[in-house]
């Protein structure tokens, strides 16, 4: 399912189940030592996932630790991302040459809870998820547009190591797939490459779930 949001260089593996008492990876047991069943077995089967598709790059099974905003720190030469929600975990990685970063996001095709859309949208969002529940109403766009923006800013820290609100990126969305995130803040990255401007992104909705995608192409193949 993720896998089509995705160029070809990206490996993905995702599961819609845990696995009854997995005992979590060596090296990664303190990560979960405090956690309540459910945040442990989503915990333990993406960082399954994310082992997956490392050895189909080629690396051997390790840790995959947690960084300061508790980001996977993948193996050198790596880049990738991780998400889980009810029913669905998922993870995607890439060598460092072909990709700068990547981000995705999965999430429960319901509307998103009261209250919250004010608090994820800016001036002129609000406007367009009106539009597209009025032409395409089977689709809770504010869930849309949530994931999206959690996806943006997965693929954004990795190259700039900033924070990156809701508030911070205008999102269009294209209700045949694909979405456009304008950063509204400054895209210095620390890896050298031109500011991040803007961010495309695909969408779709299957199996009860919306789920969405970043790339962001290596600094030789990204346009100034």
């Amino acid at each position: 399912m993720i896998e089509t949001l995705l160029p070809p260089p990206v490996v993905t593996v995702h599961a819609f189940a845990d696995l009854p008492g997995e005992a979590p990876h060596p090296g990664e047991e303190d990560l979960v030592a405090k956690a309540v069943a459910t945040r442990r077995q989503e915990f333990l089967t993406a960082r399954r996932c994310a082992r997956e598709a490392l050895g189909k790059l080629g690396y051997a099974p390790g840790p995959i630790r947690s960084g300061p905003r508790r980001e996977p720190v993948w193996p050198a030469g790596v880049v990738g991302s991780i998400t889980h929600c009810t029913g669905y975990r998922a993870a995607a990685v890439a060598r460092h040459t072909d990709l700068a970063s990547l981000g995705i996001d999965a999430e429960p095709h319901e509307a998103l809870p009261d209250g919250l859309d004010a608090a994820v949208t800016v001036a002129g969002e609000p406007e367009l998820l009106g539009r597209l529940a009025g032409s395409h109403p089977t689709v809770h766009w504010g869930r849309l547009l949530f994931s999206a923006k959690e996806s943006v800013y997965k693929a954004w820290y990795p190259v700039t190591g900033r924070w990156l609100g809701f508030e911070d990126a205008e999102l269009s969305i294209d209700p045949a797939g694909g979405f456009t995130a304008r950063l509204l803040v400054d895209g210095t990255r620390t890896d050298g490459g031109p500011p991040l401007t803007e961010l495309p992104g695909r969408w779709l909705v299957d199996h009860g779930l919306i789920v969405t995608a970043v790339s962001v192409p290596p600094r030789a193949r990204h346009a100034p």
